[in-house]
């Protein structure tokens, strides 16, 4: 019998068939944010190279438009969708419920149902090391400035507040929020002209957790010659020399593990939560801030962590106070 197609393309054309799919819905940040979206989206990506997984991302410019994008990716033959940022909790747990033969992930969202897995983290105990960290650098007065006024974010700070109290009692924390939409997350001008005057008013290091927003803090450390605290990502190569360090929240690993369990048939829904102990929350050294990030205060800053994990010191979660 004549071979009709190579047998190269009969092999791709199966694979293809049977690849494992997983959509991806990224909040407005978008892949590019630098932060939050970035990190999520480095994870997918790191699995469509290493485990062979077919890859399909959309943003969500609109929030009204996630619960449409959740059940598109449902109604095909997607069999993990991954969902990133609370905002996305509804939608998840609506589209999760209709269709409870697929597999869901949301990262820092919870959604009690069983075909969705919760990816949680522990933002207050990398922002009191980063609290300690910015006094340490910082002779009274310290900054915040957060994107969106919620729940998480007031997490963040109260966090690093703890860590700043326990390096100098007398200092002075200066907090700011960019606002109280979704708009607050891209909005780098209004971050500058937080920072600037923040800045202007004595406060030395400024840590943002903003989104895209943060990049309006780094350009407002340049022009000042202050200094500035990343998150989610290791933003330390955005403006080298004054971002001290980042406080990091591996969202990449988080959806890359989220994703080679799902296809290994190792799927399990419900709450995984990543903190110090299993390095799903740090703070970033490298070749952009090492010069700035010295020894001193990186071995402070160690014996902090370790005293966190061994449970010596309990940080204070917004959370638990807010209930």
């Amino acid at each position: 019998m004549k071979q009709l197609f190579p047998l190269s393309l009969v092999l791709i054309l199966t694979q293809t068939a049977f690849a494992f799919k997983v959509g991806l819905v990224l909040d407005k940040g978008g892949k590019d944010d630098k932060s939050f979206n970035s990190s999520a989206y480095a994870g997918a990506t790191k699995a469509q190279k290493e485990l062979g997984i077919e890859l399909k991302y959309v943003e969500a410019m609109d929030t009204n438009a996630i619960e449409n994008l959740h059940r598109s990716f449902a109604k095909k033959d997607f069999d993990l969708i991954v969902g990133i940022g609370f905002a996305q909790a509804d939608a998840i747990k609506k589209i999760a419920a209709q269709f409870p033969e697929k597999k869901f992930a949301i990262v820092d969202g919870e959604v009690n149902l069983p075909n969705v897995k919760s990816l949680l983290f522990e933002e207050h105990e990398g922002s009191y090391l980063v609290g300690a960290i910015a006094t340490m650098k910082s002779k009274t007065k310290v900054g915040f400035i957060g994107g969106m006024d919620i729940p998480l974010i007031r997490r963040f700070e109260m966090g690093y507040a703890a860590g700043i109290k326990k390096q100098n009692p007398k200092a002075t924390l200066v907090s700011n929020y960019i606002g109280i939409t979704g708009e607050a997350w891209n909005n780098p001008a209004k971050a500058k002209e937080l920072a600037l005057a923040q800045y202007n008013s004595g406060v030395e290091v400024i840590f943002v957790a903003a989104g895209a927003s943060g990049s309006g803090v780094f350009d407002a450390a340049e022009e000042k010659k202050k200094l500035a605290i990343g998150v989610d990502s290791n933003q330390n190569w955005m403006k080298p020399g004054f971002i001290l360090t980042s406080m990091l929240k591996r969202v990449d690993i988080a959806v890359f593990d989220t994703i080679k369990d799902a296809k290994e048939g190792k799927f399990a829904g419900g709450p995984v939560r990543f903190g110090l102990k299993s390095k799903g929350v740090d703070y970033s050294v490298d070749e952009h801030n090492d010069k700035i990030l010295d020894a001193e205060t990186r071995k402070k800053a160690e014996e902090l962590k370790k005293q966190i994990i061994s449970g010596q010191i309990v940080v204070p979660d917004y959370y638990k106070k807010a209930k």
